[in-house]
């Protein structure tokens, strides 16, 4: 009973620090909870040495829940978050030879922004996809706010999929509901998804052009409602005219076919 005080003492607090941040009222009700939840987090297992200024961050970030300013407190997470979010993903020489091979990119730190977001489009019988997923942090955390039935995470570090395995526990995220695939993202279909994050995983030129327009082509087929999230957008201009760009904010690009919710 005590930790789940905390927790909502955390949510007041948080609520009342971040009024008037400029969000929509469900995207800052979001990041409150994401915030809330890992203030009262122990520091997160550590199995391939990916957060080694985790309890340092994580101190400094509690400590400006006790002051009176609200940027202070999203500078201080986003600061937790990153590390978090462990964008050094430890490849095998091998692994860096096939991202080489196929023109992908290094493990990039995703923002907030899509976790925010993603819940507007995220239904309990969902089947959400993340291409290039480093440590899965984000879809874990999509989870936590909107819990729906399959998460497919695919990352070609396994290392980095070791991480994300102990990140889930540590969520509390059920094992049932993320599947972790050890793979190159070229090689993955996307038929059968009804929501789709990439954070351009591989280079838009020669096999990567041929790789997005692939997937576009699925996508396109799909028989269900599908939403695409796209940040640093190479997949938008070969997507099917059945496609709406509904939202865009020079970074983070989303589509919508047919009526998801």
């Amino acid at each position: 009973m005590r930790p789940m005080i905390a927790l909502e003492a955390s949510r007041r607090r948080l609520a009342t620090l971040l009024r008037g941040d400029g969000r929509p009222e469900p995207e800052r009700a979001r990041l409150v909870e994401l915030m809330a939840r890992l203030a009262g987090l122990p520091p997160p297992p550590d199995p391939v040495g990916l957060y080694p200024r985790y309890a340092e961050l994580h101190a400094a970030f509690v400590e400006t829940l006790a002051g009176a300013d609200g940027e202070a407190v999203e500078e201080a997470f986003l600061t937790l978050y990153a590390h978090l979010h462990a964008h050094e993903a430890p490849y095998t020489g091998a692994e860096r030879a096939e991202v080489d091979r196929t023109g992908g990119y290094w493990c990039h730190a995703g923002g907030l922004a899509p976790i925010l977001k993603a819940p507007d489009w995220i239904r309990p019988d969902t089947a959400s996809l993340d291409l290039g997923a480093g440590n899965g942090l984000q879809l874990l955390l999509v989870q936590l706010l909107a819990p729906h039935r399959l998460t497919v995470q695919v990352e070609i570090s396994a290392a980095m999929l070791e991480a994300g395995r102990a990140l889930q526990g540590w969520l509390g995220v059920p094992a049932a509901s993320v599947e972790w695939r050890h793979a190159d993202v070229t090689a993955m279909s996307v038929e059968g998804f009804d929501f789709v994050y990439l954070y351009r995983p591989v280079r838009p030129d020669g096999p990567g052009t041929r790789f997005y327009r692939r997937l576009a082509a699925e996508l396109g087929r799909s028989p269900r409602p599908v939403v695409v999230f796209s940040v640093a957008d190479c997949l938008g201009e070969h997507l099917p005219a059945s496609f709406t760009r509904v939202h865009f904010d020079g970074h983070l690009a989303c589509f919508q076919r047919g009526q998801v919710l």
